[in-house]
């Protein structure tokens, strides 16, 4: 049985607030609040997949040092390639 979209949702957003590093948790955690709701079962496929990739690949999309791969080829990739993330006040 599929799972209903805003369990997948919360799901995924919790992976993007749990990656690792706490650098990967900041900005694909803020990204994910700030277009997980706004996604389509395509565009919530390509972000599951992104989790998948590893911080280090992440950090050489974002930073510009490589290009993704063609198979991350995706609107959500070049979603966050253009996010930009701002600090939470404390």
């Amino acid at each position: 049985m599929p799972e209903p979209d805003e369990i997948r949702r919360k799901r995924l957003l919790l992976r993007a607030w749990r990656r690792g590093t706490r650098e990967a948790d900041l900005i694909l955690g803020s990204f994910a609040e700030a277009h997980l709701a706004g996604f389509d079962a395509a565009r919530l496929d390509q972000f599951e997949a992104l989790l998948d990739v590893p911080d280090a690949d992440l950090f050489d999309w974002i930073w510009q040092r490589a290009l993704p791969p063609p198979e991350y080829d995706s609107d959500v990739v070049r979603l966050l390639l253009a996010f930009h993330y701002t600090p939470r006040p404390t």
